[in-house]
């Protein structure tokens, strides 16, 4: 959890977009706004989760911070260092400190590695270990994910979904990184291994002091696991605040509404909360509308919402959104 002010990361008006070509001669016709302007922080020690429905850029923004996508404009910053004006070589040495634990199990594994190598690869990359030296810091670090170095020998395709996120996990804290981007890692999994995979994370975040950036669907799961809670909506943060705060008091129409369809166990509750249902679908992230991106499905939307769009501004300490009404 959080332990002190130092920001780890900050990011200031990111944008990322995907050029569309047509044609014989590839001529560029239009862009993918995939992420239109992104500003936030995390602090040394902290959990952001990052929220949103499928397709509004949460992905996008977590590698484009550690440039696996190079950024279209806007400026990230690791401590005092300024991430998009690196070129590949200097930023390959950052990548010690940042690391980035993917969304599916089976495909982020190399098949034809045996577990020793896929975890002991970054030190060997790095020349920070070799021969013996590599075995015992993978035996150390499959123990600390909970699974036996014994495995050592094995291939990915013997291990089950939940064992080969810790497989990725493994490989992840391998460097000893400051902060992990961590993208949707329990979406893939049975929902009985996703609170096991959950309380690692909790546990690997106090003894290494990590940071991280958790990307998920899951609300109620961001909400166990984040300090702060930012809500994403094409290409856009539309809401950020302490988690409670966020759950507790959202102020932003489209958080409302997520917060309105997360099942609930008590069937009294269940049956006389008011649920929230969004008309329409989600524009194109290609050719999103004017002015406010929420407008095209928002239940209090006005004139002067398509004129002009709302600045992510700070409405109670801490609690920021980018609405006219809130």
């Amino acid at each position: 959890m959080q332990n002190d002010n130092e920001v780890l990361i900050r990011v200031e008006d990111l944008k990322v977009h995907f050029p569309i070509y047509r044609g014989v001669i590839r001529r560029q016709v239009g862009a993918v706004k995939a992420v239109d302007g992104v500003s936030f922080s995390v602090k040394k020690g902290e959990t952001v989760g990052l929220v949103g429905e499928s397709g509004c850029g949460k992905t996008t923004t977590g590698r484009a911070i550690i440039k696996l996508y190079e950024p279209t404009a806007g400026k990230v910053f690791f401590k005092d260092t300024e991430l998009t004006s690196l070129n590949n070589e200097e930023m390959r040495h950052m990548r010690k400190d940042m690391q980035m634990i993917f969304q599916d199990p089976y495909a982020s594994l190399n098949p034809r590695m045996t577990l020793r190598d896929i975890v002991g690869e970054p030190l060997l990359a790095f020349g920070l270990a070799s021969g013996k030296e590599i075995d015992e810091r993978v035996a150390e670090l499959l123990k600390m994910v909970r699974l036996s170095p014994d495995f050592m020998l094995r291939y990915p395709h013997e291990f089950s979904g939940g064992q080969r996120q810790r497989i990725g996990i493994a490989r992840s804290i391998a460097m000893n990184p400051s902060f992990v981007i961590c993208d949707e890692p329990i979406s893939a999994l049975d929902v009985s291994i996703q609170a096991q995979i959950i309380n690692l994370f909790e546990d690997l975040q106090r003894d290494l002091n990590l940071t991280y950036l958790f990307i998920a669907h899951d609300l109620s799961m961001v909400r166990h696991i984040s300090d702060r809670v930012a809500v994403m909506y094409l290409g856009i943060i539309a809401e950020m605040a302490d988690r409670n705060e966020i759950y507790n008091n959202p102020l932003h129409p489209y958080t409302k509404a997520l917060l309105s369809a997360i099942p609930v166990a008590d069937p009294v509750y269940y049956e006389t909360r008011k649920r929230i249902v969004l008309e329409g679908d989600v524009p194109s992230p290609a050719n999103p509308p004017s002015g406010c991106r929420f407008r095209t499905r928002c239940p209090i939307a006005d004139a002067h919402c398509a004129e002009e769009r709302p600045e992510f501004r700070e409405i109670t300490s801490g609690h920021f959104v980018a609405c006219f009404k809130a």
